[in-house]
């Protein structure tokens, strides 16, 4: 009975020493050391080679190592066993740092005053908002979602939520499914921290930005996107920005990572990139979450944050 780790695009050494050193009683494994096959019966991923898993005869498990599956869902093969995600209270946290902090620098003009500091030039930019006035709407209302919205209304912004299925957060309106449009329609800064999905996949789009408020505060909407890369249409979004159909976008995630050098992002203006970090994880607390998992499966429990495949989250 051994885990496997298979990471992609990530240091894998740091990752198996620190199961091992968490758990040395357990056979663990790195890809593509996988030894005999028919000793795994857990898989822990990130972005796993197709075919990888439906390879493993005795798996009972897959745990994604990021709050994300669409990585392990794209694999046409994938065994039908439990697929379970990280849930853990550090990464809940990071995300909502982020999306705070973006939004406050949205709301002053940070941006804005970092160009004219570079230029020594002594000056106000107008407008210069209340949070209160400013009206930020979060797509996806899952752990991070949630959060987000708590730690917004703490700085007073108007927030609301939308999801693919009704939720209720007290105090905060919330819309669900065909509401988009009007959800849309009183959003001056759109937060998206959707799951990528078949039916989410380029939802951020140019059909999306212009149903967005421009009678804002700030004159046109904001994008702030640190959900996954695949929700958005990034020639939209250039479009948008170079026509005035939004005023600015923050990004920490893209179609293709790590962002391709040549990509026109990079330069723009009214561009702001972060490199997929916004939900930094204390990597400690994920490996200790990973073992849990496997440990309450080995008890006949589900896992804590179970992946309904036909949904992709």
């Amino acid at each position: 009975m051994a885990l496997l780790l298979c990471i992609t695009q990530w240091e894998v050494e740091p990752w198996l020493e620190r199961l091992r050193r968490l758990a040395p009683e357990r056979d663990i494994r790195a890809w593509p050391d996988v030894g005999n096959p028919a000793d795994i019966t857990y898989a822990a991923v990130w972005k796993q080679p197709p075919g990888l898993l439906a390879s493993l005869p005795n798996l009972k498990g897959i745990i994604s190592l990021g709050a994300g599956v669409d990585h392990v869902l794209s694999d046409p093969t994938l065994p039908n066993v439990p697929l379970g995600r990280v849930v853990d209270d550090n990464l809940t946290t990071r995300m909502s740092e982020w999306v705070v902090m973006h939004a406050l620098i949205h709301l002053r003009n940070q941006n804005d005053y970092y160009l004219l500091q570079r230029q020594k030039l002594w000056r106000e930019v107008m407008p210069s908002p209340a949070a209160h006035e400013l009206r930020v709407g979060v797509m996806g209302l899952g752990v991070l979602g949630v959060d987000a919205i708590g730690k917004l209304k703490t700085m007073g912004f108007d927030v609301a939520g939308w999801s693919r299925t009704p939720k209720q957060i007290e105090g905060v309106k919330t819309y669900a499914g065909g509401e988009l449009d009007a959800f849309l329609g009183r959003t001056d800064l759109l937060v998206s921290l959707l799951p990528l999905t078949p039916e989410t996949r380029g939802i951020l789009n140019r059909s999306l930005f212009e149903k967005l408020a421009h009678d804002g505060v700030l004159g046109a909407p904001i994008l702030m996107n640190a959900g996954r890369g695949g929700l958005q249409v990034e020639a939209d979004i250039i479009s948008a920005l170079d026509e005035g159909v939004l005023r600015a976008a923050t990004l920490d995630v893209f179609e293709t990572e790590p962002l391709p050098v040549d990509n026109p992002l990079w330069e723009h203006p009214r561009v702001t990139i972060t490199p997929h970090n916004s939900a930094i994880s204390d990597e400690d607390a994920v490996g200790r979450f990973v073992l849990r998992q496997i440990e309450r499966h080995e008890r006949g429990l589900p896992f804590d944050a179970p992946v309904d495949a036909a949904r992709h989250y």
